[in-house]
Order: structure tokens, then C-alpha cells, then sequence
């Protein structure tokens, strides 16, 4: 039987292998290799977009939705990738991306170039946990050297001047780039509004973005509150509440639906005109709960009809319908007020207070939305 020796990098045989256990051997560094190999194709696809000189991308989807982008993270999220190893760099990118929120082409770049020199060690017979042990050193000592190397820094200084450089910096690769100076400011103002600086977290959900079409990328503003893609339900209603008291409803404005499979049945014009009235005085006594309780803004879950829609602008509520839940979450913490979801609950002290609540228009296709 033949005998098969695996020598380091000195030269010297450190594993004697029988002829079965050399076929296993080679057939698992094999499999080592190829997937090394798939890792560095996706490495080596990314490592052109990296930097403010990075390349952009032009990604096809099977539905010929096409997105241009250098962002690593959206690069590997819409890539089809079927190899498992390099899907693994997909996630390593999507970790970073919500952990840290940048660096997600650096971090496959830097993997790509780690398993390039793996591949040097298998290539001279080193078994893949020595090579992942000496990784994990390796890391051990770079981030003790990051540590000693380190500066403490005040970062309320100059007017936060430091986080806005920071932002500067992530922004310097991105497809903004033009106005990086703008858009630092606006990511500083936006994080500095949902940060806790002593717990030294911050909330990235209560951060919204609103898109809309039209209009020059220099016009991107902060707005310190909340925009709802929406408009008020009539357009006789008033375009601007000052001192609002908003009351949040998740129920609608419509008489309550009977969950029996019965039918009713009308004979004639007096039935009729019973139902109708029943009908008029469930709008009127919901209309007149909402007004009793001092509210002068409706922001409902819900849609009604045009009657409700009616009664509410005959009676001065300026009234917004199909309110998002995610909307109606970030409303109640902003306005602090209630989530009401039936008109008997409402009461004064349920209800939510804004300074401004006015209806603009945005963009070149004058979209409505509502500023609160």
C-alpha cells in the first residue's frame, strides 16, 4: 500500500496518509478549493464599486426592474446567487449593513482577500481549522492594536463637527456624493433627534425617508416630524391646523356591520327612510363624540364614506383616512396621545398634541402629503 506524505512550509512531512485516507483528503481540500474560488468571484465583483471612484452597478431583475447602485449590500441582495459559500458573503454584507449601516463592500473585499490567501495555505497542505485558528489570532491582535491606537473623542464638540465628518466620509462613495455636504447635515439632524446619547443608542425606526418624484436632489429636507403620504379626506377642509389635538382612531366611520348570513328586507319607502335615518344618526353621534372631546384633527386607520366624509367637514374636522399602522404607531409616540379604538372610548385626555398640521405638495407631480 502506498504511503503519502503532506509536508509544511519548512519542508518538513508532518502527516502521513495511507492511499484511502489521501483520496478523502484531497477530495475535502478540493471541495475547500471550489468554494474559496465562488467567495472570491463575488469578492472580486464587488471590489470595482469600492471607494468614491467605486464603479455603479447595473442590476436586471427577472421582471426588467433595472437598479443602478454601488451599495455592496443592495449589490448582493438582488444578485441570485446558488452557492452556498458565497451566499455566505451575502449575509456577512447584510450584517454589516444592519449592524453598522456601512462598509458592506469592504467587508466582502477584506473577506475576498482573506480565503485568497487561505487558499495559498491549502495549497501547501495546512489543515483549514489551523488556517481558521490563525484567523481568529490574527483578529485577536488587530483588534487589540485597534484598541491601544485609539483616541476617546467628544463628539458634542464644535457643533457635533465629528459626526458630521463621519458622515461625510460614508457619504463619499455613495451615489450623493455631489451633495455630501448637504445630506451629512441632514443624516446628523436626523440622528441626533432619535439618539439617547447616555444610553449611546439610537432608534434607526423612528427615522423615515419620503420619497417623491420630481425636483432637484439638492431639494432633500429635515423635517422634524412626522410626513403621512396622504391628504385630507375633503378638499374644502381647512390645509392647516396650528395647536392641533389629534385623536387616533382605528376604528371606522360607518355604522357597525350585523355578523349574522341574515338579510333585511324593505318593502317600501318608510323602511327606507327609517334605515336611512338610523344610518344619518350613527354618523352624527360618531362625529359629535370625536368634536365633544375637543379635537380638532381626525387621523383614522380607516376609510368612511362620503357621507362621514361630509358630516366631518360640515362640522370643521379636517379628517385623514387609510392611515398606515405602522403611520398610527409613530403618530401616537410623536403627538403623545392614545390609540382609540372605539368613539365610546374617546375622552380629552386620550388625545394627541402637534404644533402645525398642514397639507403641501411636493415634487413636479404636486403629490399631497401631511406634515404634522
Amino acid at each position: 500500500m502506498e504511503t503519502w506524505y503532506l509536508f509544511d512550509e519548512n519542508g518538513r512531512p508532518f502527516i502521513i496518509l495511507r492511499e484511502q485516507e489521501k483520496k478523502k483528503r484531497i477530495k475535502g481540500l478540493e471541495a475547500h478549493k471550489i468554494n474559496i474560488m465562488a467567495a472570491r468571484t463575488v469578492a472580486s465583483l464587488l471590489k470595482t464599486s469600492l471607494g468614491p471612484k467605486g464603479m455603479d452597478k447595473m442590476l436586471v431583475s427577472p421582471d426588467g426592474d433595472v437598479i443602478i447602485t454601488n451599495d455592496g449590500a443592495t449589490i448582493l441582495e438582488k444578485m441570485e446567487i446558488h452557492h452556498q459559500t458565497a451566499k455566505l458573503l451575502a449575509e456577512l454584507s447584510a450584517s454589516q449593513d444592519n449592524e453598522i449601516g456601512d462598509g458592506t463592500t469592504g467587508v466582502v473585499v477584506l473577506a475576498g482577500a482573506i480565503l485568497e490567501q487561505a487558499q495559498k495555505l491549502l495549497d501547501k497542505g495546512i489543515h483549514p481549522l489551523k488556517i481558521a485558528d490563525g484567523f481568529e489570532q490574527a483578529c485577536e491582535i488587530a483588534v487589540k492594536k485597534v484598541q491601544e491606537i485609539s483616541q476617546p473623542i467628544d463628539i458634542k464638540k464644535n457643533d457635533f463637527s465629528y459626526l458630521r465628518q463621519c458622515a461625510t466620509t460614508a457619504l463619499g462613495s455613495k451615489v450623493v456624493s455631489k451633495c455630501q455636504d448637504h445630506f451629512a447635515d441632514l443624516a446628523v439632524k436626523s440622528v441626533l433627534h432619535v439618539a439617547d446619547l447616555d444610553r449611546k443608542d439610537v432608534n434607526f425606526d423612528l427615522i423615515k425617508i419620503i420619497a417623491k418624484a420630481g425636483g432637484a436632489i439638492e431639494d432633500s429636507q429635515f423635517i422634524e416630524g412626522i410626513v403621512i403620504d396622504k391628504d385630507f379626506s375633503h378638499p374644502s377642509m381647512a390645509k392647516e391646523v396650528k395647536d392641533a389635538k389629534v385623536c387616533i382612531l382605528t376604528c371606522p366611520f360607518e355604522p357597525p356591520k350585523p355578523k349574522t348570513k341574515h338579510g333585511i328586507e324593505i318593502k317600501n319607502a318608510e323602511d327606507y327612510e327609517k334605515l336611512q335615518k338610523m344610518e344619518q344618526d350613527y354618523f352624527t353621534d360618531m362625529v359629535k363624540k370625536v368634536k365633544d372631546s375637543g379635537a380638532n384633527v381626525v387621523l383614522c386607520q380607516w376609510g368612511f364614506d362620503d357621507e362621514a366624509n361630509h358630516l366631518l367637514m360640515q362640522n370643521e374636522l379636517p379628517a385623514v383616512r387609510w392611515v398606515g399602522g405602522v403611520e398610527i404607531e409613530l403618530l401616537a409616540i410623536a403627538t403623545n396621545g392614545r390609540i382609540i379604538p372605539r368613539f365610546e372610548e374617546i375622552t380629552p385626555a386620550k388625545l394627541g398634541k402637534a404644533g402645525l398640521i398642514k397639507e403641501i405638495s411636493f415634487g413636479t407631480s404636486n403629490e399631497r402629503v401631511i406634515l404634522i
